[in-house]
């Protein structure tokens, strides 16, 4: 056996997005105690930093030691209990992973089912609350699967009229477009640090509001998943007290999450998002006088999360296929109904980049052009530059 030497790759896929080499030098830092008094340090920095990205003043907010999916396990087995009503809009792979870990909750689940590319519709999510009263509400702000944003400040606004709790999926969301958790009145939202944070992956951010807090402190039964208890969880994240032992948190993890903090604060949460959105302009421009089109409406368009559709004729994974082994550059294959019929093309925190854009359609124009498709690449490039310049 001999150590593993990755090969070097560009990200540009759904996720894991390229991770910084700060980031991956704070990665290498000396590991020291869970209960260090330093490292208590570095947690406190941690949720007040988490609460400045999720604007979140008075939500508690932590990252909890596993991948997104955590976030997504926590809020539901921590906020239902069996018997318990929750309306879940589904517009693609992730709505329908809530509806699942909701039903092994024991709760009775009611989906609301959409169109793939289109975001939820808030008029239908109103009807399902109107009809018996209901727990939680579950939707997807940024869906990974599609590209697709939702409108979370009138979703939550309907679960607020109608006495429900809101759960938020801000996985690729979080550091590439606003989360307004305060603005939004947001119950819990839970995100991924390998997205627009550009961390390893690992680890998911969650932010509980303290509507939130009282409904798991006041639940009749104990929550079905042990590690992920917000109760016990705030026994060690908490602080108040001391904090007791709960799990040997992943200590060189948490170093990264706080560097890459470090690098968004650094630029700006605004200067952030101006970036994203500029470099998804730059890549629609581009693709567009490739001759593709996207899957998403404008209007809803993730700026981190393009959603390409394959032209008649093209093998999209062929395309995959060339780009990774020519260029050295991942682009992800579409998920459910839209396996084949679309490339997802992350633009991610560190990989949002005038350059990435331009290594992207470069490889893309040379990928399709293999499959006598005509792509005129010095015109892709004007129109990316064009697109930068305006």
């Amino acid at each position: 056996m001999q150590s593993f030497q990755p090969p070097r790759r560009v990200l540009m896929g759904p996720g894991p997005s390229d991770v910084s080499p700060r980031v991956l030098a704070a990665l290498a830092r000396p590991t020291i105690g869970h209960l260090d008094p330093e490292f208590q340090t570095l947690m406190e920095e941690i949720k007040a930093a988490l609460q400045r990205v999720f604007n979140a003043p008075d939500h508690a907010c932590v990252p909890l030691p596993a991948p997104g999916t955590a976030g997504m396990e926590a809020a539901m087995m921590n906020l239902l209990e069996p018997g318990d009503r929750c309306v879940v809009a589904i517009n693609g792979v992730f709505g329908g992973r809530m509806a699942d870990m909701a039903g092994r909750a024991g709760a009775t689940v009611v989906t609301i089912e959409h169109e793939w590319g289109q975001p939820v519709d808030p008029a239908r999510v109103e009807d399902a609350l109107a009809e018996a009263p209901t727990k939680v509400l579950a939707f997807v702000h940024a869906e990974t699967s599609t590209g697709v944003r939702s409108d979370a400040a009138a979703l939550c606004g309907l679960a607020r009229r109608h006495g429900a709790l809101s759960v938020v999926d801000c996985v690729t969301s979080l550091g590439g477009i606003a989360v307004e958790a305060a603005a939004w009145d947001a119950d819990i939202l839970y995100s991924g640090t390998q997205k627009c944070l550009s961390a390893p992956p690992g680890l998911s951010p969650i932010a509980i509001s303290k509507r939130a807090q009282a409904a798991i402190t006041g639940r009749k039964e104990k929550v079905r998943n042990w590690l992920l208890d917000f109760n016990l969880l705030m026994a060690y994240w908490g602080g108040e007290g001391g904090r007791t032992y709960h799990h040997t948190a992943p200590i060189n993890a948490l170093y990264g999450l706080h560097e890459s903090l470090v690098v968004l604060f650094e630029e700006g949460l605004q200067a952030s998002t101006v970036r994203h959105a500029r470099t998804h302009e730059a890549l629609a421009a581009g693709l567009e006088a490739a001759g593709l089109k996207l899957l998403v409406d404008p209007k809803w368009r993730l700026p981190q999360l393009n959603t390409v559709l394959v032209p008649e004729g093209v093998d999209e994974a062929a395309v995959r296929a060339h780009v990774l082994k020519t260029w050295d550059l991942e682009i992800g294959a579409g998920l459910g109904p839209l396996k084949g019929k679309v490339w997802r093309i992350g633009l991610m925190g560190a990989s949002a980049t005038p350059w990435h854009v331009r290594l992207c359609l470069t490889a893309l124009s040379e990928a399709l052009a293999a499959q006598g498709v005509k792509v005129d690449r010095a015109a892709v490039l004007t129109a990316m530059d064009a697109s930068l310049a305006a």
